[in-house]
Order: C-alpha cells, then sequence, then structure tokens
C-alpha cells in the first residue's frame, strides 16, 4: 500500500526574474518525502524525481534520485543507512560509511536539499559532517516579515555554507516550513503563495549578499597609505616574450610609479615592502567570456583575473555590481559589458533583452548603447533576419557586435552580416558539422560535436569561413573549458582540468564534477566525444596560426578555468609566451583598455599579480598566485580562498614596513 499523502508544497524556480522551472514536494503520513523537479532555460535544465526519509535528528536514512542532469546527463542515485553503517552509488563514486549518522548530499538535487540540510545542521547545534566528507554550516542571519493573502508573515532567513561552492540562504516561516531558497545569483525557488513576493526576495537577497561582500572585503582587503615596493621579482614583458632580470616594483594608490633593476632600488621613507622571493610578475589576467554574480567576484581576485568581459546579464544586476566593485566597496574585477540580446521563443535565455519585434531590438541597442556598453552579443533565439540591421545600428553607435550564431542559419552569413567576433568554439565549428536549418537553440549545440572527429580541416568549408574571418578581422571567443568539461566529463573521473584544485573544494562541488554531462546511449557515443575533442584543439592551431585572434574566455565564475583555457591553448601547440601576452596585453588592447593596462610599466594600472615560478617554462604555474593586486588594493588568495571554505593553495608573501624617515 502506497503511503497516505498528508500534504504537497508547490515551488516555481526562476532564473533572471522569469519562471522556467517547478518543484513538488510531497509529504507522505510516514514522514518521508518525494520531491519532482524540472527545469528548462536556455534550452537545458535538470528533470529530477527524488524519495527520501529522514530520522528525529532530520539526517536522512534514505535518498533515491533518478532523472537527467543539467544538459541531459543520466542520473541514477541511490543511499540507504542506518544507525550503525550507510551505503551509497551515484555518478560521482560508490561509498560507505561507519560510525555516527551523518548527513547525506546527493551529487544531482533540488534545491530542496538546502533546506534539508540547513535543518540538519541546525538541529546539531549550527554544523554537521556530510557524506562523503564535508561539514554544513547553517546560521540564523535575519528576521523579516512576507505578505501573502494580505497577511504578514513572520519568516526567518538562514545563511548555508558547505553544500557547494558558493553559501546559499534558505528562508522559513514559523512553522519550520520553506518558503524561498536564494541562490547567491539570479536563481531562486520560490513557494507559489509567495510567488507574488518575488522583488521583495530579490531585493532581500541582493541586500544580504551586499552585506555579507561588504563585511568579507573589510578582512581580505589591503589598502597602503604610502607607496607599496614589490621586491625580487622577473617581470613578464609582452613585448619581449621573455622574463626581465629580478626588478623592483613600486605603485602608489591605484598607479606604477617605478620598475628597476632590483639590486639598484632604493628603499624611500614610509614604503611598504613586499618581498617576491624570485617569483614572477604579470599583468593581471582576462577572463573574456563571463557572466558575473556578486559572489563571482572572490573566485576572479583569487585567481588573479583583474578584468573580465560580461557577456549577458541582468541589466540592472550587472550596473549596480559594477559599481559596487569599481569602487571597491566589494571585492570584484573591472568589468567589460556586453549587452545581451536575445530572441523569443521556448528556448530564450531569460535576461538582457527579448524583443518581440525588430524595432524593439534596435531599442535596445540604443539602450546599451547609450550607458557606455562596449558591444552587444547575439544569442541562439535571434531571428538571424534581424542580424545586419543590429549589428549596423551597433557599429553606427560605436559599439561592436558579438555573439552565438542563431539557430537555423551558419556562421558564415553572421559574419557576412556583421558580427565582430564569434562566442565560443563549438558555436564556429557547428558550421561545418551541421547542414543549414538546424535547430541549435537544444542541447545540439553541444551533442553535435561528437561528430568533430570526421572533420577535415582542409575542406572548402572550413577554409571559406577561415578566410571570412582573417579579410574581416573577427576573432573567436573559444570558451575550450567548457566545451573540454562538458564533452569529457565522465561519472567517477576527475578531469585533468579539475585536478590541480577540486580536492580543496567543498565536496557538493567536487561530486558536481565527477559526472557525465552529456547524454549517451552507449560507450560508443562517449568514445566519439572522446575523440572529437582533439579537433577542438587543432582548430585553436589552426586559427592562431592564421591570424585569428583568440580571447580566452570561461563562461564560467570559478577562476580556476582561466588558467586551464591557457593550458588548452599551448596543449594546442600555442607557444606559451604567446598564450601570456594574449590572455594580458592583448586582452587589454582588444577591451580598449591598452593604454593603461596589459603590461607593468610606469604610469599603468596597478593590477598584476605574483606567481610562484616561471610560467613561461611551464603555462600552469600562472596556478601558482601569491599575491593579486587590482587597482593598487592587495589581495592574497590565502585569504579569499580561506572566506570561501576552500582549502588555500599558497601562503601570503613576506611584507614588511619601512619605519626609516625622509
Amino acid at each position: 500500500m502506497m503511503p497516505t499523502i498528508v500534504r504537497t508544497e508547490r515551488f516555481s524556480y526562476f532564473g533572471a526574474g522569469e519562471r522556467c522551472g517547478e518543484l513538488v514536494v510531497t509529504h507522505r503520513h510516514d514522514g518521508s518525502l518525494v520531491t519532482d523537479f524540472t527545469v528548462s532555460n536556455n534550452g537545458r535544465g535538470a528533470k529530477l524525481h527524488e524519495e527520501l526519509a529522514l530520522d528525529e535528528e532530520q539526517l536522512p536514512w534514505r535518498w533515491l534520485v533518478e532523472g537527467t542532469s543539467l544538459m541531459g546527463g543520466p542520473v541514477h542515485e541511490h543511499f540507504t543507512g542506518d544507525d550503525v553503517s550507510r551505503q551509497w552509488t551515484s555518478q560521482a563514486e560508490t561509498g560507505q560509511d561507519a560510525g555516527p549518522a551523518k548527513l547525506y548530499l546527493p551529487a544531482d538535487t533540488s534545491p530542496y536539499c538546502a533546506w534539508i540540510a540547513a535543518r540538519a545542521a541546525l538541529a546539531n547545534g549550527g554544523c554537521v559532517d556530510a557524506l562523503p566528507h564535508g561539514r554544513i554550516h547553517a546560521e540564523l542571519v535575519h528576521r523579516t516579515e512576507l505578505h501573502t493573502g494580505g497577511a504578514a508573515v513572520p519568516v526567518e532567513v538562514y545563511f548555508v555554507r558547505g553544500r557547494g561552492l558558493t553559501p546559499e540562504y534558505v528562508i522559513a516561516d514559523a512553522t519550520g516550513a520553506l518558503i524561498a531558497w536564494l541562490g547567491m545569483g539570479a536563481d531562486m525557488l520560490v513557494r507559489d503563495d509567495f510567488a507574488d513576493q518575488l522583488p521583495a526576495l530579490t531585493e532581500l537577497e541582493s541586500v544580504l549578499t551586499h552585506s555579507h561582500l561588504e563585511r568579507v572585503q573589510a578582512r581580505i582587503r589591503h589598502r597602503f597609505d604610502g607607496p607599496v615596493r614589490i621586491r625580487r621579482v622577473r617581470i613578464f614583458d609582452p613585448d619581449t616574450l621573455k622574463l626581465t632580470e629580478p626588478m623592483s616594483v613600486t605603485m602608489f594608490r591605484d598607479r606604477i610609479t617605478g620598475v628597476e633593476l632590483d639590486e639598484k632600488a632604493v628603499s624611500v621613507a614610509g614604503e611598504t615592502v613586499i618581498d617576491g622571493d624570485g617569483g614572477t610578475l604579470i599583468a593581471g589576467l582576462h577572463d573574456m567570456h563571463a557572466h558575473v554574480k556578486p559572489i563571482d567576484g572572490l573566485f576572479y581576485l583569487a585567481a588573479g583575473v583583474t578584468t573580465v568581459r560580461d557577456m549577458g546579464n541582468a541589466n540592472d544586476v550587472l550596473l549596480a555590481l559594477t559599481t559596487n566593485w569599481d569602487t571597491g566597496l566589494t571585492p570584484g574585477p573591472r568589468v567589460v559589458r556586453s549587452g545581451f540580446i536575445e530572441g523569443r521563443s521556448p528556448h530564450s535565455a531569460l535576461f538582457g533583452f527579448i524583443p518581440n519585434t525588430l524595432e524593439e531590438a534596435l531599442d535596445a541597442v540604443r539602450w546599451y548603447a547609450a550607458r557606455g556598453y562596449h558591444q552587444i552579443k547575439l544569442y541562439n533565439s535571434m531571428n538571424p533576419d534581424w542580424v545586419p540591421a543590429l549589428t549596423a545600428e551597433a557599429h553606427r553607435l560605436g559599439l561592436r557586435a558579438v555573439g552565438h550564431i542563431p539557430a537555423f542559419t551558419t556562421p558564415d552569413r553572421m559574419i557576412e552580416s556583421g558580427y565582430d567576433e564569434v562566442t565560443h568554439v563549438n558555436q564556429l565549428m557547428l558550421g561545418w558539422l551541421l547542414e543549414e536549418g538546424a535547430d541549435t537553440r537544444t542541447p545540439l549545440r553541444l551533442t553535435a560535436m561528437a561528430r568533430a572527429k570526421d572533420l577535415d580541416l582542409d575542406s572548402e568549408p572550413v577554409w571559406h569561413t577561415l578566410e571570412l574571418m582573417r579579410e574581416r578581422g573577427i576573432g573567436l571567443d573559444p570558451t575550450a573549458v567548457i566545451v573540454e568539461r562538458l564533452m569529457l566529463s565522465r561519472a567517477r573521473t576527475v578531469l585533468p582540468a579539475d585536478a590541480p584544485f577540486l580536492s580543496h573544494m567543498p565536496i557538493g562541488y567536487q561530486r558536481q564534477r565527477k559526472r557525465t554531462y552529456v547524454p549517451f546511449d552507449s560507450e560508443d557515443d562517449l568514445r566519439a566525444y572522446d575523440e572529437s575533442f582533439p579537433m577542438v584543439l587543432k582548430v585553436l592551431k589552426l586559427l592562431h596560426d592564421q591570424g585569428i585572434p583568440l580571447w580566452p574566455g570561461t563562461d564560467d565564475s570559478t577562476g580556476f578555468t582561466v588558467h586551464r583555457e591557457l593550458e588548452l591553448y599551448a596543449k594546442a601547440g600555442i607557444p606559451t609566451a604567446d598564450v601570456l601576452r594574449i590572455a594580458t596585453r592583448d586582452c587589454a588592447a582588444h577591451l580598449g583598455l591598452g593604454h593603461s593596462h596589459g603590461s607593468i610599466d610606469t604610469g599603468k594600472n596597478a593590477s598584476f599579480l605574483l606567481l610562484d615560478g616561471d610560467p613561461l617554462q611551464d603555462i600552469s604555474v600562472v596556478r601558482n598566485i601569491r599575491m593579486v593586486v587590482k587597482d593598487g588594493d592587495v589581495y592574497y588568495p590565502h585569504d579569499i580562498y580561506t572566506e570561501l571554505g576552500i582549502v588555500p593553495f599558497n601562503s601570503p608573501p613576506a611584507t614588511t614596513s619601512q619605519e626609516r624617515t625622509a
């Protein structure tokens, strides 16, 4: 006999303020729960069915998850346990545990898991050990009121850490029932009877996150009243493509004030001295494909990324965020903005502008131009027939035009229609792998990459596209690291891209990285992806050799993936020195910042990083960051990772104050 249903809770899932999914939670008479979670956003989304049961301490003793993950990969996860032992199997691993009960965290689950984790932590004094390992922390951080049915409802907001890469908030009423889950970004889950409170919840998340990041900034940001001297460093010179002799670099506030041989450097009164200990100083890195959220600033700074190009966002969120980062109120890199314009379809990405007519789309271009955006970005559902008018208007107003290749058309046609840059290497390659008219609004834009193993790079279609790009000065934002992750991620396997850092991460993030992302019917399907990814690297090398610019971006926000993007360029055969030049000076020039950024020279902006080692000998040295300077503010990755619950990778350099007076 099926257990009796006691009650059902219904939630709506929102991305950038648009409803794009739902969660139904069924509470049974025997205390067990059933959840059904479905999301469809930008042609993708998880579809999960979960069954679980909790003990009196809110710890699960049974948890079953079936369905598909974000990109359609299969999910089959099963956990069982009792007072003595626990066993589980998932995409990430098979494991067992004995001793005191712990909180199991599924590799694939709905946001409702955050509430289960919070309740378990609160029932255990605010912290609970997790499985496969790690700890979950939950604390009450705010009390307020929400409104439903004309009545004010007192609610409590809890801050939850340790489940995933970033903290999250859960909101509950006085009965202990979940009202909302708020991610530190654009996504949230809201119980349907509070759906009309979405604006209030959005504002609440913004205020809480901003306050949290202000406090973090006060702890990690180091500002100096006097000059700062970094001694015993070798500087990467993007002109000579070599490292200098040991140098001394001074800065005051946000400017580099001197670069001289270290053996001839003379200390000045009131300066702070940082010992570079023979390391390498390079200009700040760039992520040329970001979709930034407030929390991302911490990850970028820790990874040495001092400038990002945002490639599409909720417009009001981005404008507020860049103000906070530019002023140093909260931690984050410099942002160059792209204005996102999407077409209306069931597969639309839900941010920026989604116009219904060409005139509305032209108005969107003008809106972005009036607010100083660098370029417009067009997306999958855009009507290809509108593109010539949109790119012409962008160019008239001094903006560039970049983007995905809209569904049903080709890269060649979009370049001829006025594109200045193509976004994603798979978007470019699909023009050689698919027939014109294919619907790439769906996961086909990924799954078709399994055909790349048979691509002939000497074919006429390939060279026609290359000639167009070369003649018109068209570059590519490859995001090869994300293509690698989607094509090559396998269950219970750590990618080489993730191996240098994954064991330092919270357990939820570790498990996410050990899954098969792509849908497949057989091992032959997976083998096709394995055999096809090397063709991506061959394309990168071919583009570079043909003088077609590559702009390293990630479509991710962890910072670590910028390092892997550069490693992939080197792996493709691009000389390491060229890769460093592209990531620093060339990116800065491409973004219109070359006069003030991109190299370590007197008079330029003080945005650079200190590496432990020589990146010309091994590009992976870009991961070994001991110090990051952005606009003269000094940050130590050790401190940032500690704040994020990530095990640090390096120690800060030694710092002393020069007490001598003039």
